[in-house]
């Protein structure tokens, strides 16, 4: 879901999005805890999905972000209703009777996510049609209707129509001959019915919206300067009489199926997992339809047919105003009007990384050599830190072995090319690629088999679990001693995503790291048995104890009245076990603060249960995506980051690793970023333990709080400049 200045800016998967493999609780609660203390993981979504909205509604963001928050509001709903909403329709078919987080049957959770969708979808409606659309005409971008062009302009689009869309269009007729045709999952299509005027029998048609043309059709300009779109449904419908000659149109209506498109496969009965892998992948796109939205003028003789042919109920069909499928609006971040965007961000160099000498090239070998750097993307440059690390790396002729994971990465990756530079120079690459992950299988599919032609070690982790983690590990040749280099980051190794999502990722040579990700490593693509770390806490086996224990000791510590806190910060927490070890952090006195971006099942500023948690969400024009742990510890701070949420996907099914951070001031960095980001004047999110929660973005006069990371570039691009001086 890329664009250089927001969210998300084309459908990509959502890191919220929990997977419905059946889950028993993790909670040890010792029965002091009331029943009800946690929030519903699928409503909490949906939440946050609302606070994406909200950044939509928002009239002081700069207009074509707007569009492009409803565009993402739209792909995140897709992915929802494809993942999340077909796990509950799973359950509820199979029979399995495993209630929810809060113990409600999925019967009653899919009831409630089907009503919050509606109303959300309805308002997500509003916003564009009543508030962003009439915005966009006064800054002279319009989208138009068929009704709302002139002859001139009919003529025009007529010609765009004939030369450009009609060849495409593949009319499907339903009759005895032809049975009602597959429709494939967000493809918009038209419903079509016409009359044979010589027999006068009515016939229905359906008609798919080539997803290869622009979902808005450009007009020619028109001599005002306006930029003129008309949606492509709408075209095609006012020239209908040209794909059904001889027929009279009677009528037609916009319609969209969503279908359940997880895919799952049995690796312990499957002898080659790739092979296993794209066999269901051919079959995602035949999954059961789990929603219908349509125009809201369809009549009922067309939505009874495609209610009775897609076997969708009624609560399953959302009815909405035209145009359908917002997520079009993506398009329009591609127009050329800086004063609609935000301003522009340049990541910079991190500072630890520069040459000594002005005009000296970089060696990221030396700089990690002085000192371990904690980079914060995309405040600070991914390509001039992780990929010259890796691609400094394949061209070091005293580099010996490289190992790395890849769970995502871009269409034209210069990490994978630089592995395969690497391999082809005869240094010893070993690539761990996670083909399992959600959407990028068939991505992922291709580049291990280019790698493997390369002559890269190609290995794809364990059975049954994913390999989440993000990990990079270097070996060189120092004056006859094998030295270890390591990455540990929060964030893929995706150039592209690295420029909207928010994470971490921390450059050492430290060796008992180096030699922590040395055992790692062996046992991902060998056999060996998971040990305890050094530096880092490893899941499945070990994280959840170990935070668990961090959690014991804050607990502990404020009982016996010696200094403590807990500060996370991270995209999704849902876990039972870790959400009651916090609760009975609060009660012994332990202030905790949670930022959660996504998913919280936790309840907070609760009487006897939660009153010392805050909980806060920040959303803005890029994603928050790092993972951070901090321990006050009695004043000895144990920090770390990494790439795990708390949840029991990433805590019992993924290898995730956490690593530790001892520098002092990499300490105090993630001190002043938890600073600021609970800070009463930073706008944010606030959420009460109802679940509800409220936008802080305005001082009582009125006056707008600070955006976090608008101080978090300045901050870094002027630590830049004062060392530059």
């Amino acid at each position: 879901m890329d664009s250089e200045n927001t969210l998300l800016d084309a459908p990509a998967p959502s890191e919220s999005l929990d997977e419905y493999d059946i889950d028993e609780s993790s909670s040890v609660d010792d029965g002091s805890l009331p029943y009800d203390r946690y929030l519903d993981r699928e409503l909490s979504w949906l939440a946050f999905n609302q606070r994406v909205l909200e950044l939509a509604e928002d009239t002081t963001l700069p207009l074509l972000e707007r569009a492009n928050f409803l565009a993402i509001f739209t792909s995140n709903l897709d992915e929802f209703f494809m993942v999340r909403v077909a796990g509950l329709k799973r359950r509820i078919a199979t029979g399995l009777a495993v209630p929810t987080n809060v113990g409600r049957a999925p019967e009653d959770v899919l009831a409630a996510v089907s009503a919050k969708a509606h109303e959300l979808q309805h308002r997500h409606a509003v916003a564009f049609g009543e508030h962003v659309k009439p915005a966009l005409d006064e800054a002279g971008i319009h989208i138009e209707v068929w009704s709302d062009l002139d002859e001139a302009d009919r003529d025009r689009a007529h010609e765009i129509f004939s030369l450009q869309i009609f060849p495409v269009l593949m009319p499907l007729a339903v009759d005895p001959a032809h049975p009602f045709p597959y429709i494939s999952g967000l493809s918009l299509n038209l419903a079509v019915r016409v009359r044979n005027p010589k027999t006068d029998k009515v016939e229905f048609a359906r008609l798919k919206v080539p997803t290869v043309l622009p979902r808005f059709v450009q007009l020619p300009n028109d001599g005002t300067g306006r930029l003129r779109f008309i949606p492509i449904e709408d075209l095609i419908s006012n020239h209908l009489s040209e794909l059904f000659p001889g027929m009279e149109i009677l009528e037609h209506h916009e319609f969209r199926v969503t279908r359940n498109e997880d895919v799952e496969v049995d690796e312990d009965e499957s002898e080659n997992l790739i092979q296993a892998l794209e066999k269901q992948l051919l079959n995602r796109r035949f999954g059961p339809p789990i929603r219908l939205e349509i125009t809201e003028d369809m009549d009922d003789l067309t939505l009874g047919l495609l209610v009775r042919e897609l076997d969708i109920t009624e609560q399953e069909v959302y009815r909405l105003p035209a145009p359908l499928d917002l997520g079009g609006l993506f398009q329009l971040n591609r127009i050329d009007r800086p004063l609609l965007k935000y301003a522009k961000h340049v990541p910079t160099t991190s500072v630890n990384l520069l040459p000594n000498e002005p005009n000296a090239a970089p060696n990221i070998f030396t700089s990690i050599s002085k000192s371990d750097v904690l980079v914060h993307h995309p405040y600070e440059s991914f390509s001039t830190s992780v990929q010259t690390f890796l691609e400094q790396a394949a061209a070091d002729p005293n580099v010996l072995a490289i190992k790395q994971t890849l769970y995502r990465t871009s269409g034209d990756s210069p990490i994978v090319e630089a592995l395969i530079a690497a391999a082809e120079a005869g240094k010893a690459v070993l690539a761990l690629v996670e083909i399992k992950a959600r959407f990028d299988e068939t991505a992922n599919i291709n580049w291990a088999r280019k790698l493997e032609k390369a002559g890269v070690h190609v290995v794809y982790g364990l059975v049954g679990l994913k390999t989440h983690c993000k990990l990079a590990l270097v070996i060189r040749q120092e004056h006859g001693v094998l030295k270890h280099y390591s990455h540990i980051g929060t964030g893929n190794y995706n150039p592209k995503t690295s420029r909207i999502y928010e994470d971490l990722g921390l450059l050492t040579d430290d060796d008992v790291v180096g030699k922590d990700l040395t055992r790692l490593f062996n046992e991902l693509s060998g056999y060996a048995i998971e040990k305890k770390f050094k530096r880092l806490l490893v899941a499945p086996l070990h994280l959840r104890k170990g935070l668990l224990k961090h959690i014991k000791t804050e607990t502990e510590n404020a009982k016996a009245g010696l200094p403590s806190g807990i500060r996370i910060k991270l995209n999704s927490i849902v876990d039972e076990a870790i959400i009651d070890a916090l609760y009975q952090a609060s009660n012994a006195g332990v202030p905790v603060d949670l930022v959660v971006r996504g998913i919280c099942g936790l309840r907070p500023g609760v009487p006897g249960l939660s009153e010392n948690i805050r909980v806060r969400s920040v959303l803005g024009r890029y994603l928050e995506h790092a993972r951070i742990f901090t321990f006050v510890n009695n004043g000895d701070p144990q920090v770390y980051i990494g790439s795990a949420d708390m949840m029991h996907r990433n805590l019992d099914r993924r290898v995730e690793a956490l690593v530790r951070l001892v520098a002092p001031d990499q300490l105090r960095q993630i001190d002043e970023l938890f600073e600021l980001a609970l800070a009463e004047d930073t706008s944010s999110w606030w959420l009460d333990g109802d679940g509800e929660w409220t936008r802080h973005s305005r001082t009582s006069e009125g006056e707008p709080l600070r955006d976090m990371q608008n101080v978090i570039m300045k901050r870094i691009s002027q630590r830049k400049r004062a060392i530059s001086r």
